[in-house]
């Protein structure tokens, strides 16, 4: 190289340099960097980490070489204002030659043989090269890492304080051990030691995966509600103590009544054809409400509220199973009501169209008025008279209609 050449090459090479060692120190206080020497790795990431460490060292070492070329040939020129031509020979082999001695062996393919290495010394340009794909690589591995903890940390911690709530609350509400919390606990145990020591592993297609985390958060989520609203059946305990036991008092009033109007169909209907109504509902759920109140004594609240829903809803089902019953017995006996209700109407209009007299609506009224009167009554033949002394009626009204 010329004299121009040689400070050319230098200048270019020099700034080179700071913007390499920017870099460098700017990846070394990366906080991806500080996280995976912190962290007590398992698994891929420590596999990965492990080749991330080797090549980091590596570049630091080649970069120290390559330091330390650069500072003797800028040492070299400045020794002379107008170097001779030996001087520079020597400082165009250490700017264009294998000058940067590589550190610890590694020697890249192209410099080796069959019978092992050919060369330990590359260009600085070289040394440039290995550097850059050094630092791609670590910047690329120490990125993903970095990106799988960003996206995997906060749902965790979000998760962890959400199970510590609800722990809490629990212990508060019962004194006791949650199985459902204890076995989402220690799920989440599990999974915290892979998002804190392995977060690669979570990393597919290039995307962390938070749907172990999402599908624990939506589980402690759904326990979180379950146990505010324990705290609020706690508080609200009397109140809806009476209402579920207003509930069972109208079962039992229901079912009395049901029996009742079974009863009297029987005596009233002919061939009723009614099930049995059901037997000691009210008294199955007072037993419950006795067992309740062991549970409230006990302050076993957990479990109590999930027996007091069990009570509401069997409540609520045998209330409308005893409404049911009675619908059944009573609309016999309503129906013979409204059976006799329509012969004394049909009657009436039989007088104001002046059939009153009439031998065979007399006779009709008479046959229905027999049947409806009579215990047991026959609603099927009570119905087929009533039917046919309502056309009686319409014909004997048509006839009259006609005369006029």
């Amino acid at each position: 190289m010329s004299r121009e050449g040689v400070d050319h090459a230098l200048r270019k090479l020099q700034d080179e340099r700071e913007r390499i060692s920017a870099s460098l120190d700017e990846l070394d206080r990366h906080p991806g960097v500080r996280l995976l020497k912190g962290a007590r790795l398992t698994g891929e990431t420590c596999r990965r980490w492990e080749e991330v460490r080797s090549r980091l060292t590596t570049l630091w070492l080649l970069f120290d070489a390559y330091q330390r070329v650069l500072d003797e040939a800028c040492e070299l020129r400045a020794r002379s204002a107008r170097p001779d031509a030996a001087r520079l020979t020597e400082l165009s082999e250490m700017l264009a030659g294998f000058s940067v001695e590589l550190p610890g062996g590694e020697i890249p393919l192209e410099h080796r043989t069959l019978l092992g290495p050919r060369e330990r010394r590359i260009t600085l340009d070289e040394a440039v090269a290995m550097m850059s794909d050094a630092y791609e690589f670590v910047a690329r591995e120490v990125a993903a890492a970095d990106t799988a903890w960003t996206a995997l940390l906060q749902p965790l911690e979000q998760a962890e304080e959400g199970w510590r709530r609800a722990a809490r609350l629990a212990h508060l509400l019962d004194g006791t051990r949650h199985p459902e919390l204890d076995r989402v606990g220690r799920e989440l145990s599990a999974l915290g030691r892979i998002v804190r020591t392995d977060p690669l592993s979570l990393v597919h297609d290039g995307h962390p995966d938070t749907g172990r985390l999402d599908r624990v958060r939506a589980v402690l989520t759904a326990l979180g509600d379950e146990l505010a609203g324990v705290a609020r059946m706690r508080d609200d305990y009397a109140e809806l103590l009476a209402g579920v036991t207003a509930t069972v008092e109208e079962v039992e009033d229901t079912e009395r009544r049901a029996h009742e109007a079974y009863a009297a169909a029987l005596v009233k209907i002919h061939s009723p054809n009614l099930p049995a109504p059901a037997r000691d509902l009210g008294s199955a759920l007072r037993d419950r409400l006795v067992a309740l109140e062991r549970l409230r004594e006990a302050g076993r609240w957990v479990e109590m509220a999930g027996r007091f829903a069990e009570l509401e809803r069997a409540a609520e089902e045998a209330l409308e199973r005893a409404r049911g019953d009675l619908r059944l017995s009573a609309g016999l006996i309503d129906r013979r009501g409204e059976l006799r209700g329509r012969l004394e109407a049909y009657r009436a209009k039989a007088a104001r169209l002046g059939l009153a007299e009439d031998e065979g609506l007399t006779k009709l009224h008479a046959e229905a008025r027999e049947v409806l009167w009579t215990a047991p009554c026959d609603l099927r033949r009570a119905t087929a008279i009533l039917a046919e002394y309502q056309r009686e009626i319409r014909t004997g009204e048509s006839e009259t209609g006609t005369r006029r």
